[in-house]
């Protein structure tokens, strides 16, 4: 499968990963499985912790560059910036780019945001 990774489930799987479910545990050591983050996750997760709303490890910037083993980034396209708008979805930007993402480059999103699980169109695997 493809998934793409929710910010705070990437944050997780890089540095908490007790805060994943089981199944999404097992779901992303899987090496059969594509794991995708978008650049909006990267600006979301520093802009968080710019605001002091979340605590990055120091590597976190370093793993991103190097782009861990098995991440794949999603470009951030025109089309992608489209779907977003035509998302009926509350006003977070991150959120909306994000689940474009997944509809677009037809992956399925990773996330514990009920907000964001059974958007319809959009496969997801929530966090329980």
């Amino acid at each position: 499968m493809k998934f793409l990774l929710d910010t705070h489930i990437c944050i997780w799987f890089l540095q908490s990963p007790e805060n994943l479910s089981p199944l999404v545990r097992q779901e992303l050591a899987n090496p059969e499985n594509e794991l995708w983050i978008s650049p909006i996750s990267t600006w979301e997760a520093l802009m968080l912790q710019r605001k002091g709303r979340i605590r990055l490890r120091p590597d976190f910037v370093a793993w991103l560059r190097q782009a861990s083993p098995g991440m794949r980034q999603a470009a951030l396209t025109h089309e992608i910036a489209i779907a977003s708008e035509q998302l009926v979805l509350h006003g977070d930007p991150a959120d909306r780019f994000i689940a474009a993402t997944a509809q677009v480059l037809d992956l399925t999103l990773v996330t514990a945001d009920l907000r964001l699980l059974g958007l319809g169109t959009i496969r997801t695997m929530g966090n329980r």
